[in-house]
Parts: C-alpha cells; structure tokens; sequence
C-alpha cells in the first residue's frame, strides 16, 4: 500500500512495506490516511500502517491496549476512522489523525469517571488527545477502554 500524499497534507507519506505493498492510501488533511469504509481487523491494521511518522506507533499502542483489554472486540473503519465496539452493543470508541496529535474519541464518554478531558459539542461524546511529545497515560486510557466497552454503545451505521 503506497501513500500518497493529498494536496492538503502537510505530512510526508509513508514507506510502503511487504504488508501494505500495491495498494495506494491518500493522506488528507493533516496527515488522516483515507481507508475504505469496510468491517474487520484488515481495513484498521491497513488504517495503523499509513498513519505517518510517530502517529502509526500511537495507533498500535491503542489497538493493542484495547485489543487487550476487551479480547472481544470488533473493529471496523467508517468515515477514515477506526472504530471499535462490541457486537450486538454498538461502537465504544474511535480515532483520528491531525496534524499536531492523534484524538481518541469515547463515543460515551460522558458516562466515564473520571471525565476524558477533552469536550465536545455532544454531551455524551469525550476526547483524549494524544501528541508527540506526550506519554499515554496506559491505565487510565485502559479503565476509559474497560467502562467504555461495559456500556451501550453507538450505532449509528
């Protein structure tokens, strides 16, 4: 999977590699990969692989600390985004690529304790933003996961 890079896009585009060879994904603005709109680990690992630079690391973190903490999830990508949720629940959490930071968005975040501390214009809807030169705070991102994934989720596709 080569990368091309948009016109908008002020990020360099990734190398291809053996896993993502022949297959082309365009970065929009602020370095977000552009992923068909498809269901299952595949389309979220391709998502992974063509974030650029520090940010492909940022979401394997995520994808491993949710893959672990709720072994049951099922992933898919919708609107250039990962999403996660649990069957017959509805979708917990999702993901996205800026320019400047990576934001996680608990789609049910306002039933979270303690609050993500990011809002948003959706009462129910939190974010956690994670940047370059920040740790991400793994226990308290997975208790967020953990309650996130216990609750009714979105779905809203």
């Amino acid at each position: 999977m080569a990368v091309k890079k948009s016109r908008k896009s002020t990020e360099a585009p990734e190398k291809p590699n053996a896993e993502n060879a022949g297959r082309e994904v365009r970065l929009l603005s602020g370095g977000n990969p552009q992923i068909a709109k498809a269901d299952g680990d595949a389309p979220v690992q391709a998502y992974i692989a063509a974030m650029p630079e520090w940010k492909s690391d940022v979401g394997r973190r995520l994808d491993d600390l949710i893959v672990h903490t709720v072994p049951e999830v099922r992933k898919a990508v919708r609107w250039n985004s990962p999403f996660y949720g649990i069957e017959g629940q509805g979708w917990f959490l999702s993901y996205h690529v800026f320019a400047r930071y990576v934001k996680v968005t608990f789609l049910n975040g306002g039933s979270l304790s303690p609050l993500p501390p990011v809002e948003s214009k959706d009462k129910d809807t939190r974010y956690y933003h994670i940047y370059e030169d920040g740790q991400i705070d793994g226990e308290q991102v997975e208790d967020w996961i953990r309650q996130a994934a216990a609750l009714p989720g979105w779905d809203g596709f």
